[in-house]
């Protein structure tokens, strides 16, 4: 899951998606929260569409940097941040940071792995119309 989580090297996020890490959490460098603030303003319902990449440095590029935004306390969600706060994913993160290499070979095998996930319809699961709501 680390490794599919670097996916997030590339793209954007909603200010909304993002707002409680920037203004709430600890675990995020403040330099970078008030940046990330001055486009995403604290009240709800102001700014909820405005977006910010995920990955600070290069966010049309597949590489590690994700990783090293991590380390350094800059993860844009929440969730991203949480593979690198004291956790069991922290050395997998640091390792990720250093070696684009190992984490190019695990992205790879975890996207076929999850490929190869058997879709579960009828009785034991269903293909939902809207993903946030059961059929």
């Amino acid at each position: 899951m680390t490794a599919l989580s670097g996916g997030h090297t590339i793209g954007l996020a909603r200010c909304i998606n993002f707002r409680p890490h920037i203004y709430n959490d600890t675990d995020i460098d403040p330099t970078f929260a008030a940046t990330r603030q001055a486009n995403c303003p604290k009240q709800a319902g102001n700014g909820d569409f405005n977006l910010a990449p995920l990955d600070r440095q290069t966010p049309n590029k597949f590489d590690n940097d994700y990783f090293q935004n991590l380390v350094q306390k800059r993860g844009l969600l929440h969730s991203d941040q949480e593979l690198y706060n004291g956790g069991s994913q922290d050395s997998l993160v640091k390792k990720y940071s250093t070696n684009q290499a190992v984490f190019f070979q695990d992205f790879v095998a975890a996207m076929i792995k999850m490929g190869n996930i058997k879709l579960l319809t009828g009785t034991k699961g269903e293909i939902r119309k809207n993903c946030r709501v059961i059929n």
